[in-house]
């Protein structure tokens, strides 16, 4: 796994071996990024159930100023942090280790704002239309800005989210991508 673009691109990231986690593959993220645009104007990032970081690394590369990493796996918290300091990255980033829910309650109290989130909870969970729901009601998603969230093909959105509007849908293999803007 390695950065693919911006002025981190080629460095490879830490991966969790034999753990849960599933990774967004690099043709994934080179997808993703592909879809955002060009000239990032991103300049907050959440990357929830960040797992590796790498989403929120790449976001990092491509010119946000600073990125919240949240997971609550102690492995991955761990694996985030030695990625962030292997690229140099880690005075732009907060890693939270915890509940999603727990966490993304801390942050609206905090009066915080994203311009970019990704999500991309455990494939087949309750996790992601949850999340996407949560981010809503809080309000943390700021109003140029964007939702990119993962799930499996299997188990795609079966519900509109009240406060987001979906612009983009894409699947690569068993996964689905959607994109979503504030309503």
């Amino acid at each position: 796994m390695r950065v693919i673009g911006g002025s981190l691109k080629g460095r490879r990231l830490a991966s969790i071996k034999g753990a849960p986690i599933r990774p967004t593959s690099d043709k994934v993220r080179e997808a993703i990024f592909n879809i955002l645009p060009r000239e990032f104007p991103f300049r907050r990032v959440l990357d929830l159930f960040a797992g590796t970081g790498a989403m929120g690394i790449e976001a990092l590369s491509r010119g946000a100023d600073a990125v919240t990493f949240v997971d609550a796996d102690a492995g991955s918290v761990a694996v985030i942090r030695k990625n962030l300091e292997a690229c140099g990255v880690k005075e732009s980033a907060r890693v939270l280790k915890g509940d999603a829910s727990r966490e993304l309650n801390a942050l609206s109290r905090w009066g915080e704002g994203f311009d970019l989130i990704f999500v991309d909870p455990p494939y087949n969970t309750a996790l992601f239309e949850d999340s996407l729901k949560e981010i809503a009601r809080l309000g943390l998603l700021r109003a140029e800005g964007a939702l990119v969230a993962e799930t499996s093909k299997r188990a795609p959105l079966s519900v509109e989210v009240s406060g987001l509007e979906l612009f983009d849908e894409r699947r690569y293999g068993d996964t689905l991508v959607y994109f979503f803007k504030r309503s």
